[in-house]
């Protein structure tokens, strides 16, 4: 009965941690280490914290201004920074060791010291190893011999900096700051143990450096593993896209309703908190009923974001950063809902909630990057063969927008072509809608090359534009008509000034002679004629043996967009202010 009642209260304790945790995280960094300190179980509550949770927790509060928690953290929470902070990919990071073994002597020196010569003492030995030189003086040897680079703590050990320790080499500042760390943590450990600090000199001028970086390297790499951090060559899978027909066959996950509250406390709360998102993944979690289940679904997620950073390679320091990638995790699992839930007779949300609670989210996650690489790959099948790629015409050929897209779409990790709407040029797919408005847009470009490739006429060769003319499908269309238009040869070359202002006024008066005088102020006010729409509709017909209601629903919409923008951009200037310059839809003389 004792036991059950000491359960409960221990239960307890961790939930109400749990919650403080929540709402500590809530607050904003300045305010959050106060609400830390303030507390009556600070210590325990430092403690409570997750690996990562603290670890972002200081990077947003400040290194400089987290010693106090440094001192309360346990030395798993340090050991997660020295795994994050002090590697280069495969190697170590001799500054970056420099900078936490003078954070963590500041917080506690005394502990650290313990920590470093007790469980990891390989990496202290390497660190020294790469930094320092030992001599023994032998006891009928003058201390002379021992220049003035030399300094001892016991006149038997004598020890000296190396010059250029790695990447430090070119920075003196962080020489300085190295050898003032270093002689510290030696003097610190000679001071509390002469014979310990006499056996690490001695052990570190023995060690062979690349077996001890390896073998540092694995024990690295299983740590973060455990934390859903895998190895890039293992994490990389998290964008190998699934077929809807074999995610079906796909075995279920198992899920408890009944488990411990206890056994699910000690996972990153970052980001299943920032799930702030309205989509299909987010909507559908808010229909699950039992909060267990929630948990679970908060470490598998929280285990799909770590994956995703080791992936991406990235290195996250703050909760901000933190967040680009939950929104990316969030966004990629919405879509692959929104692929299986297609068609389905129930609703989204309610069978988006039981895929979510039958299948792993990383499966689901592949689903859904897979729409996105499904787009790329058919990009890239499509330039292969296409009409621009043949001509060596470079992608920005399919001016502005459309080159955003295709660029978006042809990056080695496909993104969205946001243009700045929300602040971005690029960003990844969020929904469903994005990837099959990117397919609308690859679509009409693919469809605007076929035309073009089958007009007899090459532009390479015809043409050397001057360096400030910027050659786009819509200046090379528009040029061969007008040209043609005017009697012109049918050569991709530009208008003379003067031929065409006539063709502009015939442009937007319906003439198809153009031979108007010049007399007017500006264009018209109602835009482009009917008439000449049909003029360019039957010219593009004949150049490409295609009937006019053909090339209407394959480019009608582009095509309209097009002599749209040409109403916007020159419809109300005066004939006598147009400036080749400044004319971007077709080609004039200079």
């Amino acid at each position: 009965m004792n036991d059950l009642t000491e359960q409960k209260t221990v239960e307890k304790r961790l939930v109400n941690l749990y919650k403080e945790r929540q709402r500590i995280l809530s607050l904003p960094p300045e305010k959050s280490l106060d609400a830390i300190l303030d507390s009556p179980q600070a210590l325990p509550l430092v403690h409570s914290f997750p690996e990562e949770d603290f670890y972002l927790l200081i990077n947003d509060i400040g290194i400089e201004d987290s010693l106090s928690l440094l001192n309360m953290a346990t030395t798993k929470q340090w050991e997660y920074i020295f795994d994050i902070e002090t590697w280069e990919k495969d190697r170590i990071e001799l500054s970056s060791v420099v900078k936490w073994f003078e954070m963590l002597i500041n917080a506690d020196s005394k502990r650290f010291m313990n920590w470093m010569l007790q469980e990891k003492t390989e990496f202290c030995e390497y660190f020294l190893y790469k930094n320092i030189e030992v001599f023994v003086r032998e006891h009928d040897q003058d201390a002379s011999v021992f220049g003035d680079e030399f300094f001892t703590f016991d006149d038997t050990y004598y020890i000296r900096f190396n010059e250029h320790p790695g990447e430090d080499k070119d920075d003196t500042g962080i020489l300085e700051r190295r050898k003032d760390i270093i002689t510290r943590f030696l003097e610190i450990i000679a001071a509390d143990d002469h014979t310990r600090y006499q056996h690490v000199l001695h052990e570190t001028s023995s060690i062979i450096p690349a077996e001890t970086e390896e073998e540092a390297f694995r024990l690295r790499n299983v740590r973060l593993a455990e934390k859903g951090f895998l190895p890039f060559h293992e994490a990389i899978g998290i964008y190998q896209p699934l077929q809807k027909e074999n995610f079906n066959r796909l075995s279920p996950k198992i899920m408890n309703k009944n488990a411990g509250t206890s056994e699910l406390l000690p996972v990153s709360n970052y980001p299943a908190g920032m799930l702030k998102e309205n989509n299909l993944f987010t909507q559908s979690l808010i229909t699950i009923e039992y909060d267990e289940i929630l948990q679970q679904i908060q470490i598998e997620f929280a285990r799909l974001c770590n994956q995703i950073i080791s992936a991406d390679r990235t290195i996250i320091k703050n909760s901000n950063q933190l967040k680009y990638i939950v929104k990316k995790a969030c966004s990629f699992l919405s879509i692959g809902l929104q692929r299986l839930t297609k068609n389905q007779n129930t609703a989204s949300t309610e069978r988006s909630a039981f895929l979510i609670q039958t299948y792993q989210l990383s499966h689901i996650f592949r689903m859904g990057f897979g729409a996105a690489l499904e787009l790329k790959w058919r990009a890239e099948k499509w330039v292969a063969k296409s009409w621009f790629k043949e001509k060596e015409l470079p992608v920005t050929f399919w001016d502005e927008y459309w080159t955003g897209v295709l660029g978006g779409i042809l990056l080695k990790k496909p993104l969205f072509y946001d243009n700045y709407k929300t602040g971005v040029l690029y960003r990844e797919f969020e929904s469903m809608e994005e990837i099959n408005e990117s397919v609308k847009q690859l679509d009409q470009i693919i469809s605007v090359d076929n035309i073009l490739s089958l007009m007899l006429i090459d532009p390479e060769g015809k043409i050397k534009p001057s360096p400030d003319t910027f050659l786009t499908f819509k200046n090379y269309l528009l040029t061969l008509w007008a040209r043609s238009h005017l009697g012109l040869s049918e050569r991709l070359e530009p208008i003379g000034h003067n031929e065409f202002k006539h063709f502009f006024i015939g442009l937007f008066n319906g003439s198809q002679s153009g031979d108007n005088p010049i007399n007017q102020e500006t264009a018209s006010a109602s835009g482009i004629s009917n008439l000449m729409k049909e003029l360019f509709l039957k010219w593009l017909s004949q150049k490409t043996d295609l009937a006019d209601f053909e090339i209407t629903n394959r480019l009608g919409e582009t095509l309209e967009k097009m002599f749209n923008e040409i109403e916007d951009e020159y419809g109300r200037i005066s004939i006598n202010d147009i400036n080749p310059k400044y004319i971007t839809h077709f080609l004039v003389m200079k």
